[in-house]
């Protein structure tokens, strides 16, 4: 199954987020499919880069995103 999830990068206490399309069977910061945004916290307020573009092409094709995904995708929606 595929899954639109958040993929860590960053030193430690200063997380930033690629939000990526990968198989729900790969590690976190493992092999992905595509990369579809971004999401840094550590702005105030935080800064979400996503193309939207792809990521409802991604879940017409069936892409599941996660609970946290979800709620970046509605927040950057209503920008």
């Amino acid at each position: 199954m595929v899954k639109i999830r958040l993929q860590r990068e960053g030193k430690k206490k200063a997380p930033f987020y690629h939000i990526v399309v990968a198989d729900s069977r790969s590690p976190r910061d493992g092999k992905i499919i595509e990369q579809i945004g971004t999401y840094d916290p550590m702005t105030e307020p935080s800064t979400i880069v996503l193309d939207q573009e792809k990521v409802a092409q991604w879940i017409k094709n069936g892409a599941k995103p996660t609970d946290t995904v979800k709620k970046l995708i509605e927040k950057a929606s209503n920008k």
